[in-house]
């Protein structure tokens, strides 16, 4: 068993899909036909036609420019929370059908506990080796490696436990994940994952996130009283993310490089 930190893939994005956006939303206003409106968007650069859309609150026509993303080394906890997004689609892991007996399986550690020190660590590990140990004694008195045994063996297995996923979500429905999810209110680790994502979406369509992010970083917050207070924080931070996306999108490994860099500054 081992623990794993989070890696998002940016698995497919819309070739011209800016191009779709800018024709949806020139249609609603347009008598030309299709085969015009395509002429007339393709000939010319639609960024700032695109981000006006945004500024106005004009989505509809982005929602025909979806995103799916390959994500590991994220805890059963995070997956409760991101399949509240129900304008999403997802594929995940199943804990039925994998054996988790071999080798144990992979967990994730709370930046909480790992600040504690070397010790608390230790302790955190011990206790998800217990767990492993555990759900091979039911997956054995179950009936050993079948799928039967591990469908009801794996109510043993924690929280931490990793699970990988594919996602799948429309242009407005990132922009309404971003604004909850990479708030300062939202859990430290679902936080993470959207920053992560932020940041590929800014290298592959910077006209259709140009304005992503938490409320608070390009208006007023939505949180009422429950705001953090730290709007000048999160202006500058979703700064500096644009600013890094941009001197490192061209790396091979820029990926990682995000995920890095989100786990470190979300």
């Amino acid at each position: 068993m081992s623990r794993v930190k989070l890696l998002v893939r940016l698995l497919n994005a819309p070739e011209g899909g800016e191009t779709a956006v800018a024709m949806a939303a020139r249609l609603c206003y347009s008598g030309a036909n299709i085969d015009a409106l395509r002429e007339k968007v393709s000939a010319a650069d639609q960024n700032a036609f695109i981000q006006r859309l945004a500024e106005m609150g004009h989505l509809s026509p982005i929602e025909h420019a979806s995103f799916t993303f390959g994500i590991e080394g994220v805890s059963r906890s995070l997956l409760a929370q991101i399949t509240r997004h129900r304008l999403a689609s997802f594929s995940v892991q199943s804990q039925r059908y994998v054996d988790q007996t071999k080798g144990g399986f992979s967990y994730i550690l709370p930046p909480a506990v790992e600040r504690l020190g070397p010790e608390y660590q230790a302790r955190y590990e011990e206790q998800m080796q217990t767990i492993a140990a555990w759900y091979d004694e039911w997956v054995e008195a179950l009936g050993g490696g079948k799928e039967s045994a591990r469908e009801d063996a794996r109510f043993v297995l924690p929280n931490a436990a990793e699970t990988k996923m594919m996602a799948t979500m429309n242009a407005r429905e990132l922009l309404h994940f971003f604004s909850l999810r990479a708030c300062s209110r939202a859990q430290w680790e679902i936080r993470a994952l959207a920053w992560a994502m932020m940041g590929l979406c800014l290298a592959k369509a910077p006209a259709l996130f140009a304005h992503c992010g938490p409320s608070c970083a390009f208006g007023a917050c939505s949180e009422g009283k429950m705001s953090c207070g730290r709007a000048e924080e999160i202006r500058k931070k979703r700064a500096d993310l644009a600013a890094f996306v941009e001197e490192n999108k061209q790396a091979p490994d820029f990926e990682e490089r995000m995920c890095a860099w989100a786990q470190e500054n979300a």
